[in-house]
C-alpha cells in the first residue's frame, strides 16, 4: 500500500494528465476536473449522486444554509439532485484544482448492500443529510489510483473499471460515510422516498407546488415529509423549487437575455417584479444585467468543474 501523500501526487498526475473540459473520460461514470481559473463568482449548478475525491486545491459548497468545504486529500459524497452554490478555494498560478468524481449508482451501491447481509449496511432509518464529506483515506485513494491506471489501459478497463468501482463503493460504505452512501441502495431509505419528491419538482418545476400531494406521492404525512426532505436537502420544499426555477431562468436567460419577462412565466412566476426580486436575491444582480454579464464573461481555457 502506498502512502497518502504517494497516492495523492499519482492521482494529480493523471488528473491533469487526462482532464477534458467536457469533464468525461472513456470509463463510463468516470469524471475529471480541472480548473485553472475559477469562475467570477459563485458558481450555481445542479448536482448528481456523486462522489468527488479531491486531489489539489479544494471547494466551498452552500446547500440551503449549510457550508460544505473539501480540500486535497478529503471527498464529497452526493446522494441526491441538489442545487448548490459553489467556488473554488485554495487555486493558484500553475497549482490548479484537480479532482476525480464517480458517479454514484443506486444499482451499484444496492448490490453491495445486499451482499454485505449485516445490521450495520441494511439499516435505513433515518437518512443523514445528501451531502457530506470526509478524509480520504489510503485504502480508497489506492482504489482510485487503479481506475485513472485504466484510463492508459483501455483494453484492462473494460474488464477492471466494474471491479474498481465496486471497491471504490465498498470503501465508502465501510467508511465514514457509508451511512450518508448506503442509502442511495436502500429502497425503503428516507433519501429514497424523498428522490421520488425531488424527481417529480425537478420535473415540474413550472407548476404550482402542492405539498400534501407530494406527501401522498412518497407515501408520508405531511409532517414527516416537511421535516425529512429538509434533513436530507437543508431546503424546504418550495425553497427547494424556487432555487430549481431560478437557476434553470438563468440557463434560459444565457440563450435569450432579451425575454426576461417571458422566461420568469416560463418558470413558473406569474409576476415580473417578484421574479425580478428573487433573481437578484439569489443571483446578485436583475436578470438582463446578469445574463448580459454572463455572456460576456469569456470561457476561461480548462475550466472544468465537479459538484
Amino acid at each position: 500500500m502506498h502512502t497518502v501523500d504517494g497516492l495523492l501526487a499519482e492521482i494529480r498526475d493523471r488528473i491533469a494528465a487526462h482532464a477534458r473540459p467536457d469533464l468525461r473520460t472513456p470509463i463510463d461514470g468516470l469524471l475529471l476536473s480541472r480548473v485553472v481559473t475559477p469562475s467570477e463568482g459563485p458558481e450555481y449548478s445542479l448536482t448528481e449522486p456523486l462522489l468527488v475525491v479531491m486531489a489539489q486545491g479544494g471547494k466551498q459548497l452552500l446547500l440551503g444554509e449549510q457550508v460544505h468545504e473539501y480540500h486535497s486529500g478529503q471527498c464529497l459524497v452526493v446522494t441526491a439532485d441538489l442545487p448548490v452554490t459553489g467556488h473554488y478555494i485554495d487555486v493558484e498560478p500553475g497549482a490548479p484544482a484537480l479532482g476525480m468524481g464517480l458517479v454514484l449508482r443506486p444499482a451499484a451501491v444496492a448490490g453491495l448492500v445486499l451482499q454485505a447481509r449485516t445490521g450495520r449496511l441494511l439499516r435505513g432509518w433515518p437518512s443523514p443529510p445528501a451531502m457530506a464529506t470526509a478524509d480520504a483515506d489510503a485504502e480508497l485513494l489506492d482504489a482510485v489510483a487503479r481506475m485513472l491506471r485504466l484510463l492508459d489501459r483501455p483494453a484492462d478497463a473494460v474488464v477492471l473499471a466494474p471491479l474498481i468501482e465496486q471497491e471504490i463503493l465498498w470503501r465508502l460504505l465501510t467508511g465514514p460515510l457509508g451511512d450518508t452512501v448506503r442509502q442511495i441502495g436502500l429502497a425503503d431509505s428516507d433519501l429514497s422516498q424523498i428522490n421520488v419528491a425531488i424527481g417529480w419538482i425537478r420535473d415540474n418545476y413550472a407548476e404550482p407546488l402542492r405539498i400534501d400531494d407530494l406527501a401522498r406521492l412518497v407515501g408520508m404525512s405531511t409532517s414527516a415529509f416537511h421535516r425529512r426532505f429538509r434533513t436530507v436537502t437543508a431546503m424546504s420544499p418550495l425553497q427547494f423549487q424556487k432555487r430549481i426555477r431560478l437557476q434553470q431562468a438563468r440557463s434560459k436567460l444565457l440563450a435569450h437575455p432579451g425575454d426576461v419577462a417571458g422566461i420568469g412565466h416560463s418558470v413558473g412566476y406569474d409576476s415580473p417584479s417578484q421574479f425580478n426580486r428573487e433573481y437578484r436575491r439569489l443571483f446578485g444582480s436583475p436578470p438582463g444585467q446578469d445574463a448580459a454579464r454572463l455572456r460576456g464573461l469569456a470561457e476561461a481555457p480548462g475550466l472544468a468543474a465537479l459538484a
